[in-house]
């Protein structure tokens, strides 16, 4: 799919327009609000590194969350982050067509109340009205982004991103996440 990816990624509108979708509900986090600070020159900052092929994704921050068990997190700089908005809203219309229809998660006009009306729809149906016994399973893949191969995933990407800069930007991206670095950090911040 086109080679001119890189320039719609990278140009300074998709670059703004990625922080106002980003921002959403974030306007109060102090690491927010220091981007925005200086939020053109962050923005500009950020298109020339990527247009110079200077670009380095940050590092990660860790802390834990419950929800409801506790989950140790690890989150890009907004910078890194806006980036990443940036490249969702270019190529996600690449591969939105190729997600099966059930795929609720992270996606437009889908989403989490969507995936629990579908499935009270399915139950519904295959109890056939609650009057027969079914089974679901709910279940969760322990350390899942931890344990995907990037080698795999970027072989994946690659056959649907034909530009070069593109590719090399997700590589750097995907690269940029060590799960050994995390749980390192993570231990050192979350010992008991």
């Amino acid at each position: 799919m086109g080679k001119k990816l890189f320039s719609e990624i990278t140009n300074a509108e998709t670059l703004f327009s990625a922080w106002d979708e980003f921002k959403r509900g974030k306007q109060k986090k102090v690491d927010v609000l220091h981007f925005e600070k200086n939020l053109e020159q962050n923005i500009f900052r950020l298109h020339r590194d990527l247009v110079n092929k200077t670009y380095k994704h940050g590092e990660y921050v860790g802390f834990r969350i419950c929800d409801p068990k506790p989950r140790n997190i690890h989150k890009a700089t907004v910078r890194d982050r806006v980036l990443h908005h940036a490249l969702f809203r270019i190529l996600n219309p690449i591969f939105e067509p190729t997600f099966i229809p059930t795929s609720f998660s992270c996606r437009i006009g889908k989403g989490t109340h969507r995936g629990v009306d579908f499935l009270a729809r399915i139950v519904r149906k295959v109890s056939r009205n609650y009057t027969r016994r079914c089974f679901v399973l709910k279940c969760d893949v322990r350390k899942f982004f931890d344990s995907v191969d990037h080698a795999i995933l970027l072989s994946i990407l690659e056959r649907r991103v034909k530009d070069t800069k593109v590719r090399r930007l997700l590589k750097e991206i995907i690269g940029s996440y060590s799960s050994k670095v995390c749980e390192r950090e993570s231990k050192r911040r979350f010992a008991p």
